[in-house]
């Protein structure tokens, strides 16, 4: 990224540093875009290898249990492993739901390294429907063959529902979580946003068609075939060029700056 960033704290790696600023602003984003929910939900991404010992056990940032995303710097963000072992010199809470979740995509998915989980009340009302998110407006037509499900089990807290969660995504980006929310996973933030942009975006879409007379029109098989590939099309350095394109325009559009979120 060409941009002036704020040096490190004294022994911290550069780049973690740098994903540190990152993760910060887009926390703040999210508060803007009004994807909050009190002080629950989160954002992980994975600490860069560049930023770790050899051999050690991988570790990601998480926002500490108790902060409204208004208030997450990059300073405070906890950095835990993912057997739930906190380490850096921010000894901050984590929320078990949070480590619950998260922890488990990022050990079985070696190219989620952000995951996004929210509670969005369009997203929990498509996921309340039997019928989940239909494949009939423009953004739900590119998810097609790229949105997984998995069922309610209650708050998530339980060690035992790790397997199934991972098992439900699976290779997939997007998840539903039933009677919950959304999520998803990407090889870096800009992607993983705009990934749930598009996914939130197509469950507005929904609710909004549902609240209108008349029939919603279907898209064909081999129309839903092409959008899937359009979302595949090209090669994957230009398409994460182009989402990072849009979530730094998102972040001006907010008069969000990473100078500001170093504390």
């Amino acid at each position: 990224m060409n941009m002036t960033l704020p040096p490190a704290p004294a022994g911290m790696h550069p780049d973690e540093w740098e994903l540190r600023l990152e993760l910060a602003a887009c926390y703040r984003l999210f508060d803007y875009l009004g994807w909050t929910e009190l002080i629950f939900n989160h954002i992980t991404s994975r600490v860069p290898a560049s930023a770790q010992e050899p051999g050690a056990e991988p570790e990601y940032l998480i926002n500490p249990f108790g902060l409204h995303y208004s208030e997450v710097t990059a300073s405070n963000l906890v950095k835990v492993s993912l057997s739930g072992k906190v380490a850096g010199s921010n000894p901050g809470q984590v929320n078990l739901a949070g480590f619950i979740i998260h922890s488990a995509i990022h050990a079985a998915r070696d190219d989620a390294h952000c995951v996004m989980h929210i509670h969005t009340t369009e997203g929990i009302a498509i996921a309340c429907k039997a019928e989940g998110l239909r494949h009939d407006n423009f953004y739900s037509a590119v998810l097609y063959g790229d949105l997984a499900y998995h069922d309610f089990e209650g708050i998530t807290t339980n060690p035992d529902e790790q397997p199934r969660l991972v098992g439900s995504l699976g290779d997939k980006n997007h998840l539903i979580l039933r009677n919950h929310g959304l999520l998803t996973a990407g090889p870096d933030i800009p992607v993983a946003f705009k990934r749930m942009w598009t996914l939130q975006r197509a469950c507005e879409i929904q609710l909004a068609s549902d609240a209108g007379a008349g029939l919603n029109i279907p898209i064909a098989q081999p129309i839903l075939e092409t959008s899937a590939a359009s979302r595949l099309g090209g090669d994957a350095a230009g398409r994460a060029k182009v989402d990072r394109l849009a979530f730094e325009a998102m972040l001006r559009r907010a008069g969000i700056r990473r100078l500001e979120l170093a504390e």
